[in-house]
């Protein structure tokens, strides 16, 4: 049997049943007349042996009954037989150690067998055998029912790792999922946006600034251009293009959209996740704004306070929708927000008293060391 092999299940009550074997020896003493009264001893070994196969089917399907019935009355029965009839059915205890080995589990397993040795070692010694060989003997039945409940134990123990290590792949692939659709709306989301806003310009201009306007369609032409080599970087696991690249993208986007933008950004050197984490958070918050303001203004403001702080607010009508407030949920905050948790920073996002709306991304201390 091998425990790596797919669909391997390890050892059943049918591997168990050849056990029955040790009841040869009683037998053998029967058959050769060294054992009487003769019917007695045939009832006997007829009888340990048929609550032996029971005791091992129900070890395997119902442990609770093979432990509290069919176990106890085997006891009873090859403990009494091996007491009666001594010689070769000492073996009738062996049988009966095995039995325990499949049946109890925990602590219990070695006090039983240890009750079962007992009677194996009090049995020898009165029908006059020596310490020494009896000794021998009754480490044979402990073994015997020790190595079965290893063996039975450790198949269970590699059964309970591969459930776990399906849960653990069902798991990844599912938070994959989550990350990949996460991406790809932080992605599309804002690039779309501005590809929307910039449209909309084109659309005015084109009338009597022709010029002006196909400016504006070869910006989105190389946005869509962007678009496409960012989703192909979310498919193979991108994470970010980093803050100074977003902020630069959020003053286009902004101006664009007739939204004066205000940058109070310091000039740091930050780690590449926080970088990447503060480029989401520019990206979300400024689409956002363009989407859901309806303000004139936008400031974007980075500093340090037990950590980095990042702020984005708006001027916005305090009566407009804004994302995870009001009747407007979408995915974008929500997954923003997963990603600050998991950097381990706060996310907070509300409307402002009067007008406006304010999101603030507080992450860990991320500069790069010098």
């Amino acid at each position: 049997m091998n425990p790596l092999r797919e669909g391997e299940q390890g050892p059943d009550a049918k591997g168990m049943y050849w056990l029955a074997v040790l009841a040869a020896g009683p037998v053998w003493d029967i058959v050769r007349g060294r054992t009487h009264p003769l019917w007695p001893a045939v009832v006997a070994v007829t009888a340990s042996v048929a609550l032996y196969l029971v005791t091992a089917t129900l070890a395997f399907s119902d442990r609770w009954r093979a432990q509290w019935l069919a176990l106890p009355v085997l006891a009873v029965v090859t403990i009494a037989a091996a007491a009666a009839f001594g010689e070769n059915w000492f073996y009738l205890l062996i049988m009966l150690a095995v039995a325990v080995g499949m049946v109890v589990r925990g602590r219990e397993l070695p006090v039983v067998l240890l009750v079962v040795v007992a009677a194996g070692l009090a049995i020898r010694l009165s029908a006059g055998s020596s310490l020494s060989d009896s000794l021998t003997l009754v480490w044979g039945i402990f073994a015997s029912g020790i190595v079965p409940a290893i063996i039975i134990r450790l198949w269970e123990a590699i059964g309970e790792l591969q459930r776990t290590r399906e849960e653990l792949a069902r798991a990844a692939v599912t938070e994959e999922r989550l990350r990949f659709a996460r991406d790809l709306h932080d992605l599309l989301g804002h690039t779309l946006s501005v590809m929307v806003v910039k449209a909309e310009a084109v659309r005015r201009l084109a009338p009597r600034d022709g010029e002006t306007a196909a400016g504006q369609a070869a910006d989105i032409e190389r946005i869509g251009r962007q678009a496409l080599t960012e989703v192909r970087g979310a498919v193979t696991g991108y994470r970010g293009r980093g803050l100074a690249t977003e902020l630069e993208t959020a003053r286009t986007a902004l101006a664009d959209a007739g939204i004066a933008a205000v940058l109070r950004v310091p000039s740091v050197r930050l780690t590449p996740e926080t970088d990447a984490l503060l480029g989401w958070a520019v990206r979300e918050g400024v689409t956002n704004v363009i989407r859901h303001s309806g303000g004139a203004n936008c400031a974007i403001e980075l500093r340090e306070a037990d950590g980095l702080v990042l702020e984005i607010r708006d001027d916005g009508a305090a009566g407009g929708s804004a994302p995870g407030q009001g009747g407007s949920r979408g995915n974008g905050l929500a997954g923003l927000r997963e990603r600050v948790a998991a950097a381990g920073g706060t996310l907070e996002a509300g409307r402002l008293p009067g007008r406006g709306f304010l999101l603030r991304v507080q992450a860990p201390n991320g500069r790069e060391e010098e």
